[in-house]
């Protein structure tokens, strides 16, 4: 059984899919850009703010499923430009423990949506 995972604090998806699904215990979140939840403007000043909103929204989302980023195990990222990882990981890295941090993925990609620079997904568990 499957709950739907919403919250306003995240943006609200903008097509046929949800914030986040939970699954018994495992948390599958959507790609989060910088979408701010109150103005739904794009955050893209530079690239360290703009991760900064992608990991704030991400926050929320698993905030409304009860839970932190304790409880990531694996992360996507999906980022436009190669050369911008260094800038976007130091954002990415302050938002966890370096000791218990998840698995992750890091690819270079064509065009995101709305062409943003960086998306991020999460999978977490309780």
């Amino acid at each position: 059984m499957k709950t739907i995972i919403n919250t306003t604090q995240a943006p609200a998806p903008i097509g046929p899919y949800n914030q986040a699904v939970l699954v018994n215990n495992t948390l599958y979140t959507s790609g989060q850009i910088a979408l701010h939840p109150e103005t739904g403007e794009l955050v893209l000043d530079d690239i360290k703010t703009e991760t900064k909103q992608v990991m704030e929204n991400m926050k929320a989302v698993l905030k409304a499923a009860d839970m932190t980023f304790e409880n990531v195990i694996k992360t996507s990222i999906f980022i436009s430009d190669m050369n911008n990882f260094s800038l976007i990981n130091e954002v990415y890295g302050s938002y966890f423990n370096e000791e218990t941090a998840p698995a992750r993925e890091t690819v270079e990609v064509a065009n995101l949506p709305k062409f943003v620079n960086v998306e991020i997904s999460m999978i977490a568990v309780k």
